[in-house]
């Protein structure tokens, strides 16, 4: 090995520890990073490497608690096995102890492992095809793999008020809704906060499957709904390795781009994990003006057109469409009505055959939180430039 090379498992290793520091605050890193990464080392030292089994298991990073001296074998069958449903309709929910990050190169065996398959009718399967069509962590998949990922997918009906997800628990499943309304709760300081909900699409719970972390947030159900679940195992074998492959593509190239500097290497790498890729043709409208906000744009290659209706007299019936911006590779578009939470204020075109990264409203709200003071200044930038080319103000937050 030369010395500039960065040894196996390291970025991984000091991945989970950030992530670790950056969800408990230590007064002191390094009394911190000493219990950290002691506590990894007994959780090697625990593994029976004679159990093949339960090495594989320890190679993701989890560990069982359980109230009774069950064996190591007992906990692989309990990760392993499908969800099982109950005759109140929850499902079993296995026990972890999350330990370090999991790290998708760890498993080269895991094409050997049996698909989940949950039966569906054709009637089910229209419909979770129906949910999952913009779901943007399936949007880089090939065609096989998602097939694999709707075969693993198994319905779940809810009821109000009950709790999909609890801040604080171990990630067992992953969830696309088909329907419903979803609250999403964080506690701080004791006090449980609604800072957000999902109202009839999106999904949730991605990050603490591919960080092995705690869940960040509880999630109600405030009426009946309905879910479509994909297990921890699933999730990683298809959706965490082929995230790695996305992340080895864009980690430089979102390292670039000048709004994202202000976070921390591990904030950036999340934004990676749910960034989707939309390509243009030139001419091809992206963004509608007056349309609701679902999504932002960053330009990986190519340039778009920025546009704006106005009335060039006073006495015209119509609008005209004039240009105000040019954006090109690494700069961003459709931030404004998502923090302003107003309709989409232009309209935006392709120039040339453009790829952008898209991230969606839900994963913009929890991940680019940082960011928005600088997406705010720059408002009133936008609103002087209108004022430049048109000698009249504009107010883009009315």
């Amino acid at each position: 090995m030369s010395n500039s090379e960065i040894p196996t498992g390291l970025k991984e290793l000091l991945q989970g520890y950030t992530v670790e520091v950056l969800r408990n605050r230590p007064v002191d890193l390094v009394e911190f990073a000493v219990r950290h990464f002691t506590q990894i080392l007994e959780n090697q030292r625990n593994v029976k490497p004679a159990k093949k089994n339960a090495a594989k298991v320890a190679r993701k990073g989890v560990t069982f608690a359980t109230s009774s001296d069950e064996s190591a074998q007992d906990g692989k069958e309990e990760v392993e096995k499908e969800p099982v449903k109950n005759t109140t309709g929850k499902y079993i929910r296995r026990v972890s102890v999350c330990a370090e990050a999991y790290n998708p190169d760890d498993d080269e065996d895991d094409d050997t492992e049996p698909r989940v398959v949950h039966p569906k009718t054709d009637e089910q399967r229209h419909r979770l095809q129906d949910a999952c069509k913009d779901i943007l962590l399936f949007k880089t998949l090939e065609q096989e793999q998602f097939s694999e990922v709707l075969d693993a997918m198994f319905e779940v009906q809810v009821k109000p008020q009950e709790h999909i997800i609890d801040q604080g628990d171990d990630g067992d499943n992953f969830y696309v809704i088909e329907r419903g309304v979803y609250d999403i709760l964080v506690a701080k300081n004791g006090v449980s906060m609604c800072v957000g909900k999902y109202d009839n699409k999106g999904s949730f719970g991605e990050l603490a499957l591919m960080y092995n972390t705690p869940r960040a947030a509880t999630i109600v159900a405030t009426q009946e709904g309905a879910l479509w679940g994909l297990d921890r195992a699933t999730f990683h074998r298809l959706i965490v390795k082929n995230n790695a492959k996305k992340r080895r593509m864009y980690e430089a190239f979102v390292e670039c781009v000048p709004l994202l500097k202000s976070l921390e290497p591990s904030e950036r790498m999340k934004i990676v994990d749910v960034l989707g890729a939309r390509c243009f043709k030139d001419g091809e409208r992206i963004i509608t003006q007056g349309d609701t906000a679902d999504c932002f744009y960053i330009v990986e290659s190519g340039q778009v057109r920025i546009m704006i209706k106005i009335k060039m007299k006073a006495d015209q019936q119509d609008n005209t469409e004039v240009e105000v911006a040019r954006c090109s590779r690494g700069q961003y578009f459709g931030e404004l009505a998502l923090v302003t939470n107003k309709p989409r204020a232009a309209s935006v075109y392709a120039i040339g055959e453009t790829k952008c990264l898209v991230i969606d409203i839900q994963a913009f709200e929890r991940l680019l939180g940082p960011c928005k003071e600088i997406m705010k200044r720059n408002i009133s930038q936008y609103e002087d430039q209108l004022v430049a080319l048109f000698g009249s103000s504009v107010d883009l937050k009315q």
